[in-house]
């Protein structure tokens, strides 16, 4: 962590000198390495990793493990699920943009989250129509629908109706597999 920011501190400086022009393009936003470029964000060491391509993802398993780390590969390929009340986001508050963690998919605005109690970062609507899909999901006995990402189809939580009255959606969705982008990149948020 204590690396991090001193990676954070260099940028920092090197953005304010006007002979550094990679620092003007380039600004470190967040501890999960996203960058914000002129090309938009990215994430240095994921090759698919795009909040501007819309273009579907079809990786195998090995690829898809091999670019993911181990906690977001756990839930966007095998529909795993964090411990409720233990990701960053169930009670984040900040102003800004979720995107997805393996793909870099637009899902959500903050302005769509809300606090539900859940344990779970919860959100009453996607961020477009085609953002996210939905999936039957019968597993340990229960009937429920499965929210994937629109463009990776990894698994990103579930969707009930039991939300707030703007839309009565309540989409539970793991914060392991969410990167957030606040509105103001300059300002680091953890």
């Amino acid at each position: 962590m204590k690396i991090f920011y001193y990676i954070l501190q260099l940028v920092l400086i090197c953005a304010t000198c006007t002979s550094c022009s990679y620092a003007q393009k380039t600004e470190i936003i967040d501890t999960q390495n996203l960058m914000i470029t002129d090309d938009g964000i990215q994430k240095p060491g994921n090759p698919i990793y795009s909040n501007t391509d819309t273009s579907k993802v079809t990786l195998s398993d090995a690829e898809w493990k091999e670019i993911l780390p181990e906690d977001v590969y756990y839930i966007a390929r095998k529909a795993g699920t964090e411990r409720a009340f233990t990701g960053k986001y169930w009670n984040y508050s900040g102003k800004g943009t979720y995107y997805c963690a393996a793909c870099g998919n637009k899902l959500f605005r903050s302005d769509a989250k809300f606090a539900s109690m859940c344990g779970w970062p919860s959100f009453y609507e996607q961020e477009d129509a085609d953002a996210i899909t939905f999936h039957q999901d019968n597993s340990y006995g229960m009937n429920r629908i499965e929210t994937r990402c629109g463009r990776c189809d990894g698994h990103l939580g579930h969707i009930f109706d039991d939300g707030p009255e703007q839309t009565g959606k309540r989409y539970c969705i793991n914060s392991v597999f969410l990167d957030f982008v606040p509105d103001n990149p300059s300002q680091v948020d953890e």
